[in-house]
């Protein structure tokens, strides 16, 4: 038995991307629809070993699927995701348009699947941002283990995050240092290629950005509000791949090898951690997998129950379209996407 699955932002990195995983994890599908908005119908993606062409979402019938992924912008998903889900599917959305709605579950998997109890208040779940989807499943048996008081992250965000223009503009801007010169930014604020940028998103009040705003709100639905978090996004050079150097203080003891033996059971996490120059995870060896990888975990010797750790991912996959998949695998699980047709 299978189901019938759209895809709406299929013609983008992670819509693509979704397709692929949805092949890859062999959730089973018996119907695949790629949609899109109206300039894009009739474009080609990839599915399985062929095509298919992608259809109109101002015309898609959509209570003919069962689940739907969407990878589009926070007002196309306010617009068009309670229409969606009005019409009974339930949409698996990786905008930030429903993340802090209490009325919609934000999960990951590994972190908060009872979560998924909730899927049917608006028909609609929350994918976690890219950043904190990966930082979740690593801090969540930590916090089991120790209770976290206080985390300090400092990300080192891949410019796939800002969608293919992003890499796009990494790319021209590359090729054109050995040119004639860098082309001027259009997506970053500054030149991205051969520098860092430590601002993503759009400056708060209190100086922070609203992508790290994210990091801490989404961390706090998911594990614990009380968790103390400061983070500094920023924006490096590589393609794909977030890493993220995280340091957290317990309100408990929680020694090195007993956090590295806790991480090793994890679901979802992969510990590669030897002290030896190579012994460590970088973003371009996690582009195209699917852990989070955790490595250079060490006690913090300036706090009491301190630890430090360093942690890498594909943000295509785990950062969002990967834990769309599973997601829509972890509803298949509990028998909660409500349709069904014979394979």
């Amino acid at each position: 038995m299978g189901y019938r699955v759209a895809v709406v932002g299929a013609t983008g990195a992670v819509g693509r991307e979704m397709l692929n995983i949805l092949e890859e994890l062999e959730f089973p599908v018996d119907e695949i629809h790629a949609i899109a908005s109206r300039k894009s119908i009739g474009m080609e993606v990839g599915w399985k070993a062929g095509v298919i062409k992608c259809e109109d979402v101002a015309q898609f019938d959509f209570s003919t699927v069962d689940v739907v992924l969407m990878s589009v912008s926070g007002a196309f998903s306010k617009e068009w995701a309670p229409k969606i889900g009005a019409a009974g599917p339930i949409v698996i959305d990786n905008s930030s348009a429903w993340r802090m709605d209490p009325d919609v579950p934000l999960i990951v998997p590994e972190v908060n699947p009872d979560a998924v109890s909730l899927a049917r208040r608006k028909n609609i779940i929350a994918n976690p941002n890219c950043s904190t989807a990966q930082l979740v499943v690593a801090l969540k048996p930590l916090h089991d283990a120790a209770r976290i008081k206080r985390v300090v992250v400092s990300t080192y965000q891949s410019v796939s995050g800002a969608g293919a223009e992003g890499m796009d503009e990494l790319w021209n801007q590359t090729k054109g240092v050995f040119v004639l010169g860098a082309s001027p930014p259009s997506v970053f604020p500054k030149q991205i290629a051969f520098n860092v940028i430590p601002y993503i998103g759009e400056f708060r009040d209190d100086g922070y950005t609203d992508e790290e705003a994210k990091m801490w709100n989404e961390t706090h639905k998911m594990i614990d509000p009380d968790i103390a978090l400061t983070v500094t996004c920023v924006r490096v050079p590589v393609m794909v791949g977030h890493s993220e150097a995280v340091n957290i203080e317990f309100h408990n003891p929680l020694d090195e090898d007993d956090a590295r033996d806790i991480l090793r059971d994890s679901p979802g996490v992969l510990v590669i951690d030897k002290r030896e120059p190579t012994g460590y995870i970088t973003p371009k060896e996690a582009q195209g997998e699917h852990a989070v990888y955790v490595s250079r975990i060490r006690n913090d010797r300036t706090v009491r129950n301190g630890l430090s750790m360093w942690v890498v991912s594909d943000n295509l996959r785990k950062g969002a379209a990967l834990n769309a998949v599973q997601i829509a695998q972890l509803l298949a699980e509990r028998g909660l996407i409500g349709r069904k047709v014979l394979a």
